[in-house]
């Protein structure tokens, strides 16, 4: 008995391991060391910015240290501060800082030099924070610092410029314009008019959930449409969201490693990205603007966004070429201040492969996985047919079957324990499939999650206990009997109860309300059966 609690507390252990979660709130921004364009989403702010950045002297020497002061009108949550050559300002980082506040500010290692640029410890509210720039032996002439400052997740300013420091002795060149130093920032429209699905297989492919419906009627209705014009292809996307809609190019069915392309509702205003996830974690947003024509409405609950991507993209290796063919994945979800959340629903995934540059068609779709469908037609299996068909004989027919044996055993042990052990593979297998399909345990797992982690858990259970289960003249096989009797009746009826809660799950898309009716009947069936049979030993018990 102790072993059997061991494994059993394993096995729910095992199913309530999480994942781990990053964000950048920390300030741990290395990855914006080039470009200085946060990771987390949004545009650029191309207004007057309530920031600036100031330097104690405009002249230094080697060895010096220069103070770096930023402050704003406004509060600040986060920022990333850089010293770049003047006449080179995409370069690399140049010289170290000191912190003079560590407890607001952190150093990092941009460019492979310690301590080259400095960013937040936390999203706490700022107001002003400065910093010592070391000045390097092999300094340029000329130099200007760059920060980029977030006043909340996507409003933000990239690469505010400093006025030039210059190396005392040394005659500067022209400095480059601080206007080329401004991130890059899309042009958008509004759009005058909805989506609609004229069009669709003839001159652009769509892909429609639920079929064949158009968006410029049906406010219900998630669409994405793309068709090529010349060097570039069109994407026109719609969803009833207020939120965020997005669509991904995947090369597989799996979510992770897809290029994909977000609609986020900021207020009203939609901001439209290219991005890059790497698995289940927040998508890492494009550097560089690789989106031409953006145009967007947000009306009757609906998000829809336009633009126009280059079929090749050979400076940002993270877009894919558009000439292959890719799984299409459509999600939607919440957002927050333009911050967008994990979708609760089920994305739509493409039934296979689909060319972008290829002929028009009308795509097909669904938002149920095939690997999921087995996994509930595994259980389904596994505890209403195999797993009721071995109680029943163990429990009505042992007394009434033949005498005759099977290799050694009676023939009712030898069913019994057959099935049984079918019952358990099956459960097995089922169980491994939503862990395949996510491939870790989900954060937002439900009541079934768990239901179904205990199933498994008794299913494992049973075979060890009747592997070790005493002689039929032991005085402890009676304790055997009802542990045995005991542990098989949980696990029925934790399986039943996991099966009514699962019927709910996105993932299987059953339709609803008649398949709930099917499985109480079924389960009622079931139960009844039971009754009437013990209801039937019990009489020719009397009897006899």
């Amino acid at each position: 008995i102790p072993q059997m609690a061991v494994m059993l507390c394993t096995i729910l252990l095992f199913c309530g391991t999480l994942t781990s979660v990053t964000g950048y709130k920390n300030g741990k921004v290395e990855q914006s060391c080039d470009s200085m364009v946060p990771k987390h989403g949004g545009q650029a702010n191309t207004t007057a910015s309530p920031y600036t950045l100031s330097v104690d002297s405009t002249a230094f020497k080697p060895g010096d240290h220069i103070r770096v002061t930023l402050s704003g009108r406004q509060q600040f949550e986060g920022f990333l501060i850089e010293a770049r050559d003047a006449e080179d300002p995409e370069g690399p980082a140049v010289g170290s800082f000191t912190l003079t506040k560590p407890e607001i500010s952190q150093l990092l290692t941009c460019h492979s030099i310690q301590g080259s640029a400095v960013s937040h410890t936390s999203a706490a509210k700022q107001t002003e924070v400065d910093v010592m720039w070391n000045a390097p032996a092999d300094a340029p002439p000329t130099v200007r610092f760059l920060t980029t400052v977030v006043a909340h997740y996507n409003r933000f300013w990239v690469k505010l410029p400093s006025p030039v420091i210059s190396q005392s002795g040394v005659t500067p060149h022209p400095v480059q314009s601080t206007n080329s130093i401004s991130a890059a920032t899309e042009t958008t429209a509004v759009l005058p008019q909805p989506f609609s699905s004229e069009g669709c297989g003839q001159w652009k492919s769509c892909l429609l959930d639920p079929a064949h419906c158009n968006p410029a009627t049906d406010t219900h209705c998630f669409f994405l449409s793309y068709h090529t014009e010349g060097q570039s292809v069109q994407f026109e996307l719609s969803g009833p969201t207020q939120g965020y809609i997005s669509f991904a190019l995947s090369e597989d069915e799996w979510m992770g490693n897809d290029d994909v392309y977000l609609c986020v509702n900021d207020g009203g205003r939609v901001t439209v990205n290219a991005a890059y996830s790497a698995g289940r974690t927040y998508p890492e947003m494009a550097d560089k603007a690789v989106l031409s024509d953006v145009g967007w409405r947000v009306a009757d609950g609906m998000i829809q966004c336009r633009f126009r991507r280059a079929t090749i993209i050979p400076q940002d290796p993270q877009r894919f070429s558009l000439d292959h063919s890719y799984y299409l994945f459509i999600a939607h979800g919440s957002a927050q201040h333009g911050e967008i959340h994990k979708h609760k629903r089920q994305p739509l995934i493409s039934a296979q492969r689909q060319a972008i540059t290829g002929p028009a068609e009308i795509v097909t779709g669904s938002r149920s996985p095939l690997i999921m469908k087995w996994h509930g037609a595994l259980m389904l299996i596994a505890w209403m047919v195999a797993g009721s068909t071995g109680t029943f004989i163990a429990g009505f027919f042992k007394p009434d079957w033949p005498e005759k044996t099977l290799f050694g055993q009676r023939i009712w042990f030898q069913v019994h324990r057959a099935v049984m052990m079918l019952t358990v593979m099956l459960t097995f297998v089922g169980f491994t499939l939503p862990f395949t399909y996510r491939r870790h345990w989900s954060r937002g797992a439900s009541a079934h999650a768990f239901l179904g982690c205990i199933v498994m858990a008794l299913a494992v259970i049973q075979p060890i206990m009747a592997a070790l289960r005493p002689a039929p003249d032991s005085s402890r096989r009676r304790i055997f009997n009802w542990l045995h009797w005991g542990a098989g009746g949980a696990a029925e009826i934790f399986a039943v109860v996991a099966m009514f809660v699962g019927m709910r799950q996105q993932s299987l898309l059953l339709p609803f309300p008649w398949t709930t009716g099917v499985l109480s009947g079924f389960v009622i069936w079931v139960a009844l059966s039971k009754l009437i049979l013990l209801v039937h030993r019990r009489g020719l018990c009397e009897r006899g």
